[in-house]
């Protein structure tokens, strides 16, 4: 299961059933779950934490040093779950100490080839990366995005569930759950009803969802300022999530 070829640090914690191909990198303090397969000349370098059953494409960097120059080589993590799919030449980098000292990837995630999440990101599940998107330090994603090929994400910034932006999207605002963003710098264009309706959301719900969409995101209107429209909406879970999610921005959603 393991090439002769593969370099492997004896601290290295490997679990039964890892697979690892010819050239492959380990480096010291990596921990891989069982089932997890590791393509040729991938490099890891810890602390690095893998769950189990991930598929790892070759050439893929994952652990490496945070591209930021205020590190100065303390001890930060990197977290990756279960059944990931990481394709070819996708890097991971490991936290900062400013920020919490650990970058998380969540469960299912898909990350086409070229994709870059940077140092102390917080990636939810179920995710859709396509080629070459990347986020910068401290993004927080959640669940069920989909990033389209060459989508760019500022740091600091948030992608609430269900998200959906375009090829080439540049992104410098938070954007809200369920909402659609196209365009440099990027804007919203609704929300994502086909997907939702995929995902098994009620009419119901999506006409509420997207009753407060235009009310808070294309109108900029408070939940304060709203209260009488919106308490009956509240009965939806997701209308509390796009609420929630608007009155906890720091950075200001998309216009």
């Amino acid at each position: 299961m393991i090439h002769p070829s593969a370099i492997i640090d004896p601290s290295a914690n490997i679990a039964e059933g890892v697979s690892i191909g010819a050239y492959a990198v380990i480096g010291e303090q990596v921990e891989i779950g069982k089932g997890t397969r590791i393509g040729s000349h991938v490099v890891i370098h810890g602390p690095v934490t893998i769950g189990e059953n991930n598929r790892i494409f070759q050439f893929a960097s994952l652990g490496e040093e945070p591209q930021d120059l205020s590190y100065k080589g303390e001890p930060t993590r990197l977290v990756i779950g279960d059944r990931n799919i990481i394709r070819e030449y996708v890097s991971f980098n490991r936290g900062t100490p400013k920020g919490g000292g650990v970058t998380t990837i969540g469960n299912d995630n898909l990350f086409m080839a070229y994709v870059h999440v940077g140092h102390d990101c917080a990636v939810g599940n179920k995710n859709v990366f396509a080629n070459s998107a990347s986020l910068a330090g401290h993004v927080e994603l959640g669940d069920q995005c989909i990033l389209g090929g060459f989508s760019l994400v500022h740091q600091f910034t948030r992608v609430g569930s269900h998200a959906f932006t375009s090829m080439a999207a540049a992104i410098n605002r938070d954007v809200p759950p369920f909402v659609i963003v196209s365009g440099n710098y990027a804007r919203s264009f609704g929300i994502n009803k086909v997907g939702l309706k995929r995902k098994g959301y009620e009419p119901t719900e999506i006409d509420a969802i997207f009753k407060v969409y235009k009310l808070m995101v294309r109108k900029r209107l408070s939940a304060e300022q709203i209260a009488e429209e919106l308490e009956p909406l509240r009965a939806f879970a997701g209308v509390n999530l796009l609420v929630d999610f608007i009155a906890q921005s720091t950075r200001g959603i998309v216009k």
